[in-house]
């Protein structure tokens, strides 16, 4: 509503004294400079109704500045500032102001709201004063035409009044509330995440602290390897090579005894009694056999000392192309007792489907650890599904299948050429929620004292951080278990040189 020319003559009221304190209440009650109010609304159209006028207000002053909060019949936002109805109210010693006919009030005769247009006649205020006793506005209702106003419409409104104070100080509160609940959410979410962030350090702290352990114990597994290999190899040597020698002085001793059977036929009595009691013609047909199992057997204890000081691999801390079927075959000859048959456990077979597979760019020693974890793990599964059987009379056919092949794959328009490694056991299987979380550090099915739940956490690190590999498993309840390793044949991926164990 536009506001007209104020004449000389129209008597003002003066600000109160605390109308510039008020700023900070208003922001307190979150309604400075805010949009008009539907839930105060209903106020103003309740004090209406009670009045019985046609318009009314919330007016809230800051400073200088009056705007509406709430109103009914009234479109303006704010307050002109030579309109004196407002300032009036607040300095009325009871907040109360009730004008019943504004015409013929010299205060607000000339008043821009009582001349024509809209010509106001009937005004009734209330200062709005908050339980600190300042005053941040009013509550009015007006009409266009004069009439009383009794004692209980008077008290109505002064309930209306402070009903629109305890609502702001409810909104303030919740307000205050929202604001603390906020704060709140905030700290906890930190603390959320500074005690996520905890637990995952001290998870690692532990898991760093057993791949050290694990590490320990696989370095002197391989110290301890290596040392046997060495120490069998010398006198295994010495026996190889002397077998040699040995059989070809047998031979020129029996060249040398036919040359005497020949020439003497009829040997002394004495003689004659010894060759019967040495059993001669045996000795001479079972003595080369001898000597030809002596090297056969110190043959395979030389390949046995190869095979750990290949799987030991102590020298080799880069990465070079090896044979990965021989990493395989020399892992199962540390296994080999654990594959033989025993009293509780059938004989485990192995089936072996190599492919052709060139030289792999690798760490050798790090990928032996890799097949010795799957291995151990698939043996243990088929000892389980052993001892698990309920007909021990008829043992179960225990079976190891492992299969090797190249696969190519095209990654971002390159070609990757990788091994591919499978290690199928046909033990009982394991259910999904087992399966999921088999290469999760610590986690373990073994009973305490069997497994530390390291041994596969520690292979996916070794394929996939080491090598730039993958590693995963399938298996289901009663269909078995299969592990599955890639490996590129070509490490063209940089990858971090930490330890890794």
């Amino acid at each position: 509503m536009a506001s007209q020319h104020v004449s000389s003559t129209m008597r003002t009221a003066e600000p109160p004294s605390d109308a510039n304190a008020n700023g900070k209440l208003l922001k307190r009650y979150g309604v400075l400079n805010t949009a008009p109010d539907e839930g105060l609304g209903h106020l103003v159209n309740l004090a209406i109704h009670i009045c019985g006028t046609r318009m009314g207000l919330i007016c809230l002053m800051e400073g200088d500045r009056r705007w509406v909060k709430a109103s009914v019949g009234w479109d303006a936002l704010e307050v002109p500032e030579p309109i004196s109805f407002c300032l009036h109210t607040l300095s009325q010693p009871d907040g109360l102001l009730i004008v019943p006919d504004a015409a013929i009030d010299d205060r607000f005769a000339t008043d821009p709201l009582v001349l024509p247009p809209p010509g106001l006649r009937f005004y009734a205020g209330v200062s709005l004063v908050t339980p600190d006793g300042v005053a941040i506005g009013t509550l009015s209702t007006f009409d266009q035409a004069p009439h009383p106003l009794q004692s209980d419409q008077i008290n109505a409104l002064r309930l209306l009044s402070r009903q629109v104070i305890m609502q702001l100080e409810l909104r303030a509160d919740v307000a205050s509330l929202e604001r603390t609940v906020t704060r709140q959410k905030r700290v906890e979410k930190v603390l959320s995440e500074r005690n996520r962030r905890f637990r995952l350090t001290l998870r690692e702290l532990k898991q760093t602290q057993a791949q050290l352990i694990q590490t320990e114990k696989m370095s002197s597994l391989g110290q301890m390897v290596a040392g046997v290999a060495h120490e069998i190899n010398n006198p295994v040597s010495f026996v190889y090579g002397n077998l040699t020698y040995v059989n070809r002085y047998i031979q020129d001793l029996f060249t040398l005894l036919n040359l005497y059977q020949r020439h003497t036929p009829q040997p002394h009595v004495e003689i004659q009694q010894c060759i019967e009691a040495i059993d001669l013609s045996f000795l001479v047909e079972d003595l080369p056999k001898i000597l030809s199992s002596m090297k056969v057997g110190a043959d395979r204890i030389r390949q046995i000392v190869l095979s750990l000081r290949n799987f030991s691999r102590l020298d080799e801390a880069e990465k070079k192309p090896v044979d990965i079927h021989q990493g395989i075959d020399n892992t199962l000859l540390i296994l080999q007792h654990r594959l033989k048959a025993t009293v509780d456990t059938p004989r485990i077979e192995v089936i072996k489907d190599y492919g052709k597979i060139p030289p792999v760019e690798c760490y050798a020693g790090q990928l032996n650890q890799v097949f010795m974890n799957i291995l151990s793990n698939a043996i243990d599964a088929l000892e389980q599904a052993a001892n698990s059987s309920p007909d021990r009379t008829s043992p179960r056919h225990n079976q190891i299948t492992i299969r090797t092949a190249i696969v190519d794959e095209d990654l971002d328009h390159v070609t990757v050429t990788s091994a591919m490694i499978h290690i199928i056991d046909n033990g009982l299987g394991m259910p999904d929620e087992v399966r999921e979380r088999v290469f999760d550090p610590f986690f373990t099915t073994k009973s305490v004292g069997k497994g530390t739940g390291l041994g596969l956490s520690i292979s996916y690190q070794i394929v996939v951080e080491r090598h730039g590999g993958t590693l995963d498993c399938q298996s289901e309840p009663g269909a078995g278990t299969q592990f599955r390793i890639k490996i590129p044949i070509r490490q063209t991926l940089k990858t971090p040189e930490a330890t890794v164990v």
